[in-house]
């Protein structure tokens, strides 16, 4: 069902000092900063040679990282992405084998313009998962 890495995702308190670390200090290109309000999230993209590094930063009041960012102050690793072929066939799959699918469900659109899921930590050994359709 999953195929390879696609990111790993980190929360930090602010992305410009995060950005300047991975550009200026290890040389990374690093994206443009990318606001994705149905998120709640302003997201950057560190770019390696075999998967990606995802820098989120809350965006506004009740973004669903703040509350991550108040357990870890100076933030962490938040979240694993894997890629899928048919999101819709992966949830009903994963459902089917009892794994809790957040929110509503359904797929919603990601930072890459593609549709994504995240899949219940408890279900997953502590460890948030995010399926992206690619």
């Amino acid at each position: 069902m999953i195929k390879r890495l696609n990111h790993v995702a980190m929360v930090v308190p602010e992305l410009e000092p995060a950005t300047a670390t991975y550009r200026d200090t290890l040389g990374a290109t690093v994206s443009e900063p990318q606001a994705l309000p149905e998120h709640g999230v302003t997201v950057v993209f560190v770019d390696l040679p075999n998967t990606r590094i995802e820098l989120l930063e809350p965006l506004g009041d009740g973004s669903p990282v703040s509350n991550f960012l108040e357990r870890n102050l100076n933030g962490g690793i938040h979240h694993l992405c894997v890629e899928v072929d048919d999101i819709v066939s992966a949830r009903d799959e994963l459902r089917a084998k009892g794994a809790r699918i957040l929110g509503d469900g359904e797929p919603k659109i990601g930072a890459h313009g593609n549709p994504v899921l995240f899949l219940h930590p408890k279900d997953f050994h502590g460890c948030l998962i995010e399926l992206e359709e690619v």
